[in-house]
């Protein structure tokens, strides 16, 4: 993680922020010493002015966020003036770059890892609408020599790395900063939404070992691919729940609202015999009044949800096929979000991805989680919350830690002569 997005809670308590397509959440946690983070208020509201994970009418989000954020300050008894954010929509870009400097043979420090990870002096393409939102390291070089986890204190003449670097427009990112300030608030990090997810979703061997996180989002479908520890490609596709409803609403001519029942009570991505003898009573359009109702087998209603499920699970497949990261992946899936908790959809990502292990999950316990905010929903929330607390290190990056400062005045100066005259 660049160290622009790295945080320090203040006074103990950090406001975590998701502003999705359908729904907005907030929750507010305080740190007491050593003690783990504890969830002292949850927010949540229905979405407004937001657009494929965008936000697109600024007085409707405004409000919103003002809700969601306002129920949580309630329930914690204090006021937060900055929070932790998510970043969705199509709009950041993942790419692996590589680059190399000079150490003209002398012993790698923690200046020069610095030298190194300081992406902005290396990006260089970076078209001018887009603005750098992480770099994370995700593997070293030393003369050519890859596989290197930790080069400090290792001697070389070039040392080198491979970045995993997500940029998102700047505007979009504008626009919601300019939200947050509307409703009082700063903008204390921010991070994309899968990443987020991911840190509340996953287990540390998943992160290892390789796995493809995808959040099925209600406007959004993110996925984050990990492997050895490390996040090395994300994507966003402007497919979600939302999409599903109004193929419902549209195939069934029924209202939204009655479309978005049917898809929780009735919904499944997997047919099964009893569809065609199971019936449904629909709500038609503009018969609200009358109460006048069609019936459908539920066999209609399956027909109708699976190939907007299929389409999104194969556009996912192919954008990991584009970015070449299917085998650093592995085997492992792991869904969350909302549309996860349709039926079936395990048994198809299996079927449509080619993989052998997908489980879903729910956001990692944090203490003072009540059963409302413990569903996949509040995952990306969570993360935010596990991110903000993490312990600050001086050199980007979850993997490495800068070595203790000499104690003595002699021993700093020596550093800093070996460090800034004799690189």
């Amino acid at each position: 993680m660049h160290r622009e997005d790295k945080v320090k809670p203040k006074n103990g308590v950090v406001g975590a922020l998701d502003i999705g397509t359908t729904k907005v959440t907030c929750l507010i946690a305080r740190q007491e010493g050593t003690r783990p983070p504890r969830v002292i208020g949850i927010g949540h509201h229905v979405s407004g002015g937001v657009r494929g994970g965008v936000i697109v009418d600024m007085d409707a989000a405004e409000s919103v966020v003002r809700a969601a954020v306002g129920a949580a300050e309630e329930m914690a008894g204090v006021n937060i003036d900055e929070v932790m954010v998510t970043v969705s929509g199509a709009v950041y870009k993942s790419r692996l770059m590589a680059y190399d400097i000079g150490i003209s043979g002398h012993e790698i420090s923690d200046q020069d890892l610095r030298k190194i990870l300081d992406v902005h002096r290396h990006v260089t393409e970076l078209p001018a609408d887009m603005e750098i939102l992480h770099s994370i390291p995700v593997g070293y070089s030393i003369d050519g020599n890859r596989g290197v986890r930790d080069p400090r204190g290792m001697f070389g003449d070039r040392l080198g790395v491979n970045m995993h670097v997500v940029a998102a427009q700047s505007n979009a990112l504008r626009n919601l900063e300019t939200c947050l300030h509307r409703c009082h608030l700063g903008m204390q990090g921010r991070v994309v939404s899968p990443y987020a997810s991911a840190l509340s979703a996953l287990v540390e061997d998943e992160m290892k070992l390789g796995v493809t996180l995808i959040d099925l989002g209600g406007g959004t479908t993110n996925m984050a691919v990990f492997f050895d520890g490390e996040m090395v490609h994300t994507d966003c596709i402007p497919v979600g729940g939302v999409n599903v409803t109004n193929d419902i609403a549209r195939g069934l001519s029924t209202p939204v609202q009655h479309a978005e029942r049917m898809k929780t009570l009735y919904g499944n991505c997997m047919p099964s015999p009893s569809d065609d003898h199971e019936i449904i009573k629909v709500p038609l359009i503009g018969e609200e009044q009358t109460g006048e109702t069609n019936a459908v087998p539920r066999s209609m209603l399956v027909g109708i949800i699976r190939p907007r499920i299929e389409e999104t699970l194969e556009l996912l497949r192919d954008r990991m096929h584009e970015a070449g990261c299917e085998k650093l992946a592995g085997p492992r899936v792991v869904l969350t979000g909302g549309g996860s908790q349709l039926p079936g959809v395990r048994e198809l990502a299996c079927e449509i991805l080619g993989k052998s292990q997908v489980r879903m999950a729910k956001p990692r316990y944090l203490e003072g989680m009540a059963e409302v905010a413990s569903g996949p929903q509040f995952t990306a929330c969570a993360g935010l919350i596990s991110h903000a607390f993490e312990s600050m290190t001086g050199i980007p990056g979850r993997t490495y830690r800068p070595k203790e400062q000499p104690a003595t005045r002699f021993g700093r100066i020596s550093q800093w002569l070996r460090e800034n005259l004799w690189a």
